[in-house]
């Protein structure tokens, strides 16, 4: 008689292929502001030490990385608009590489989440003149977020180039790949929501418009780099920065048919950040998309913990699990949750804080 034939399930410890990007586990770093650029906007030693210090993880998604200074969206962020930009990252790069990791650089474009007082007083453009209710911290202190200028068409062809050039100089300089953010109430979820894009043109109204942009980007920076070498975050219904999507069907249309449009590019990955992976609206999008699926749930009111990664595997959820304070407090977190060790306390004080403290004096596990 034949064999039974035995079907294998994959484990939060064993390898997966994200395109081209080779992971010998499914615990991915996620994309973590740190604040510890400085002003240059220029990765230096300390970050290259942090990022170091983390690259037993399966995958590394670095810190939101303007591509142009006009979308720098905090003070203290990186970028990657430079010659000088590009060279602190590939020094963070052969740092991670030299520990046999794997890092891709996420680019993110702030949109009307910047402003004139963190950008260097350039102008702040969005999809639409509509500002976001709230504060931001600035060089010069809390500051009410500004009115946008409404993007030309002029304008937001000149951002998808910002990001491919982003994008061949990050992979130039050594990344193993790119995140294109497009959640987070960042520029391109701020062109996905009805509620922060009221345009009239053909980057507005029907969700087949306001995926547009999105869709333009992710194929523009594929086309430039490899798609292999590509991945994208979305965060639908997830309201951050006045970003609201609050209409479930219009949420499966409007991602609905941008995933569809990206499905024939053979993207290494989608990334979602949800409070439900493993729910309907996930699980749908991800057979729009047809690829490899990352999963992130722990931003969104706790942090992800060894139990809900494991099974999210198991489950067959995703085929990563994408996590963050857990990776901060405990830079060999593969090896504690592979062996059942204990877990450092994160100091969620010091997220922001300037300097080594809270960043790379994490302790590692002791043994004899």
């Amino acid at each position: 008689m034949p064999e039974k034939e035995v079907s294998y399930v994959p484990s939060l410890f064993s390898p997966v292929s994200l395109g081209k990007i080779e992971l010998a586990n499914r615990v991915v770093m996620a994309p973590l502001t740190r604040v510890r650029a400085g002003s240059s906007g220029i990765p230096g030693d300390l970050m290259a030490e942090y990022y170091r210090q983390r690259a037993s993880a399966g995958m590394i998604i670095t810190e939101g990385t303007y591509p142009d200074r006009s979308s720098q969206g905090w003070v203290g962020g990186p970028g990657i608009a430079t010659a000088e930009q590009a060279a602190g990252w590939q020094r963070v790069f052969e740092a991670v590489h030299a520990q046999g990791g794997r890092i891709v650089l996420q680019i993110m474009h702030a949109g009307r989440a910047a402003h004139p007082d963190i950008n260097g007083g350039r102008r702040v453009l969005a999809p639409s003149a509509i500002a976001i209710d709230g504060k931001t911290f600035t060089e010069k202190g809390e500051q009410p977020f500004t009115v946008p200028e409404a993007m030309t068409t002029t304008e937001v062809q000149e951002a998808l180039e910002d990001f491919v050039a982003a994008a061949r100089r990050a992979i130039e300089a050594g990344a193993d790949g790119v995140e294109i953010h497009g959640a987070n109430g960042y520029l391109l979820h701020q062109f996905l929501s009805p509620a922060a894009n009221q345009r009239t043109d053909a980057y507005g109204g029907s969700p087949q418009n306001r995926a547009r942009f999105a869709v333009e980007v992710v194929t523009a920076v594929a086309k430039a780099v490899g798609a292999e070498r590509v991945g994208l975050r979305i965060s639908p219904e997830i309201t951050l920065a006045d970003v609201f999507e609050t209409n479930r069907d219009d949420v499966l249309a409007t991602y609905g048919t941008l995933l569809d449009q990206l499905r024939p590019l053979g993207l290494a990955y989608l990334s979602v950040l949800h409070t439900e992976p493993g729910g309907e609206l996930v699980q749908q999008l991800r057979q729009h998309f047809g690829g490899k699926l990352l999963v992130n749930s722990g931003f969104l009111g706790g942090q992800t913990i060894r139990e809900e990664a494991i099974q999210r595997i198991e489950a067959d959820h995703a085929d990563a699990v994408v996590v963050g304070r857990a990776l901060i407090a405990n830079p060999d977190l593969v090896e504690r949750w592979q062996g059942g060790h204990p877990e450092n306390e994160v100091r969620p004080e010091l997220f922001y804080a300037p300097g080594a403290e809270g960043y790379t004096d994490y302790p590692f596990l002791q043994t004899d």
